[in-house]
């Protein structure tokens, strides 16, 4: 504990602003106190569906040249072709893309 509150008061020391201390944690664990800075400019963390990967997933399912046709807040739909032609894939707008 006197380790914790050694680390806590030096790293109020350090001189960080709130709006920059937002994004630092400290962790405990086996190996001691490591600092963590947690990013938040990670896109997987917005948790939609990308044009880029809604067509990326449809290429995955077969589809040749897909491209966007629509998107919603709960739906991205993509047509592209396959050996018997047009074919439309709806994919949830949600992180990974998973097809309805």
């Amino acid at each position: 504990m006197a380790g914790m509150a050694l680390a806590v008061s030096t790293a109020s020391m350090v001189g960080t602003t709130p709006a920059q201390s937002q994004d630092h944690q400290l962790r405990v664990g086996p190996d001691g106190i490591r600092p963590e800075i947690r990013d938040r400019d990670r896109r997987d963390r917005r948790g939609g569906c990308s044009e880029r990967e809604a067509r990326a997933a449809a290429r995955d399912e077969g589809l040749r040249d897909p491209q966007v046709v629509r998107v919603t807040s709960r739906t991205v739909v993509v047509e592209g072709r396959t050996r018997r032609g047009l074919d439309r894939i709806t994919f949830a707008n949600e992180r990974g893309c998973p097809e309805l």
